[in-house]
């Protein structure tokens, strides 16, 4: 909210941001840039294999891979728009972005954000529907409905992003324009504000909130569900497969929620700045680098399609 001192402060049209990052002299930010240039490599490495071994094997085009081949392109495009540009404040003593490159920045933010966790959701439901009811499962995930969700998941970000960014950027910003972040987010734009910022506080809480809380509450009543079905399963060899399947996607949704809970579904999240720089990081470019390495490496057929691939590789 405003302060006696913001009020005091004059409002005037700001064309640029300063981006304060992290502290620390020349070789704290060389090796943040090391540490951040790491992860974003390994990310899109990563989050492009994984789409392209999923294009070129046939024996992963279903409604799992076809939702795990979107996260992935979530992921890379995620990742792309922060990291670039954090690196390049790493190596830069001025460290500016422009006032529309701030709001871009926001707005593809809190979209693929906001995408990545209806995905998330939707991903247990398919889980769900196919080992609940594995008879209907051709009919509920049919191609058609498995496009609607994805479309679904990105109109649904959409509107997230548009309502976060529009609220963000109409507040009158003050003479101070450096952002105490590595990243143009909500909290740390709404610190620079000279009006009230009440209504925006509620509108981050209650809009993040409703959709964490609504997201994870189905995943965990799909969980629920397919936990009791593998349960009462007689094969354990079928179990164990199970496991690891749900597995990986119960360790990606862990990782996601509970970081971006941290930072925006809690109150007075928006006050602590320095931990929602270390959080940030987590979700913007560990997770991206994360949620590849835990679906190829626990996931069999992920393995065994990318050892085809390997072998026809060999042998051209």
């Amino acid at each position: 909210m405003s302060t006696p001192q913001k009020r005091n402060l004059s409002v005037m049209p700001l064309q640029e941001f300063v981006l304060e990052g992290f502290e620390g002299g020349p070789q704290t930010q060389a090796l943040l840039f090391a540490l951040f240039l790491a992860l974003y490599v390994v990310a899109v490495l990563g989050n492009l294999a994984m789409m392209v071994v999923i294009t070129l094997d046939a024996r992963l085009h279903s409604p799992m891979y076809f939702f795990l081949k979107n996260l992935s392109l979530v992921d890379l495009c995620y990742s792309s728009v922060i990291a670039p540009k954090a690196l390049a404040t790493f190596l830069s003593s001025s460290k500016l972005i422009t006032f529309g490159g701030c709001a871009t920045q926001l707005f593809f933010f809190s979209l693929l954000a906001t995408t990545e966790a209806f995905l998330l959701a939707v991903m247990a439901y398919d889980r769900f529907v196919a080992i609940c009811s594995p008879l209907h499962y051709p009919i509920t995930m049919r191609p058609s409905v498995c496009a609607c969700l994805v479309l679904g998941s990105y109109c649904g970000g959409c509107l997230n992003s548009i309502l976060q960014t529009s609220f963000t950027f109409s507040l009158p910003f003050c003479s101070s324009n450096h952002i105490d972040h590595f990243l143009c987010d909500v909290p740390p734009l709404l610190k620079l504000a000279c009006a009230d910022t009440m209504i925006n506080e509620l509108v981050l809480f209650g809009i993040c909130g409703f959709i964490i809380v609504g997201t994870t509450l189905m995943v965990l009543t799909s969980y629920g569900y397919i936990t009791v079905t593998i349960l009462r399963m007689c094969s354990g060899g079928g179990r164990d497969k199970l496991f690891s399947t749900c597995g990986s996607h119960m360790t990606a949704v862990s990782l996601f929620y509970g970081t971006v809970f941290v930072m925006y579904a809690q109150p007075g999240a928006v006050e602590s700045m320095e931990q929602g720089k270390v959080v940030s990081v987590f979700y913007t470019l560990v997770i991206p680098m994360l949620n590849p390495l835990v679906y190829s490496l626990r996931n069999k057929d992920m393995q065994e399609a990318l050892w085809r691939l390997g072998q026809r590789h060999t042998a051209t």
